[in-house]
């Protein structure tokens, strides 16, 4: 069991990145306007859900959010879901010709954004596809980079980031163990 390190950011500065990521997003996007979030099952739900808000507070639009769970898509599971389950996801609007913003708690390997950008091609054909994170970790192991990073934490292999956000934890915050 790996122990804890330190706290890397609090609910403050979490809730500071993704207000800067959400104001990127406008930026980079020429405002809201045909653009969807997709929220990467689990924690990338809330972090998505909360940059649509912040998003609608500061252009008065309401972004669509969808929720994609990457299991079925995953390149490490062998041929036991060799036929995805576009059930696992809950993206009920058309992303066709649309940006659709991809949002997970940790980049590392990259592996689980390239299964969530299959899950999203398996439901249409996207203008572009754009990848926000709260913590890039490096590591990669595939060609994948955050277009929109709330803080790069440069970590050994060995030590692990994890994200606290409600609902599924009591607090805010990104701790590092090892």
């Amino acid at each position: 069991m790996s122990q804890y390190k330190a706290t890397l950011m609090d609910s403050i500065a979490v809730e500071r990145a993704l207000r800067r990521i959400s104001h990127e997003i406008i930026e980079k996007n020429g405002g809201a306007d045909n653009l969807c979030i997709v929220g990467i099952k689990r924690r990338g739900v809330p972090i998505a859900n909360i940059i649509a808000s912040n998003i609608a507070a500061f252009e008065g639009k309401e972004v669509p959010v969808g929720v994609l769970d990457i299991t079925f898509y995953r390149d490490d599971l062998g041929k036991a879901y060799d036929e995805p389950d576009l059930k696992a996801a809950q993206i009920p609007f058309d992303i066709t010709g649309k940006t659709v913003i991809l949002v997970d708690d940790v980049l590392f390997t990259g592996r689980t954004a390239r299964a969530a950008m299959e899950g999203v091609m398996a439901h249409g054909r996207a203008a572009a596809i754009r990848l926000a994170v709260l913590v890039d970790r490096g590591h990669r192991e595939l060609p994948i980079r955050g277009d929109y990073v709330g803080k790069n934490v440069p970590t050994s292999k060995i030590e692990r980031i994890s994200v606290k956000i409600p609902p599924y934890d009591d607090k805010t915050a990104v701790e590092l163990f090892g």
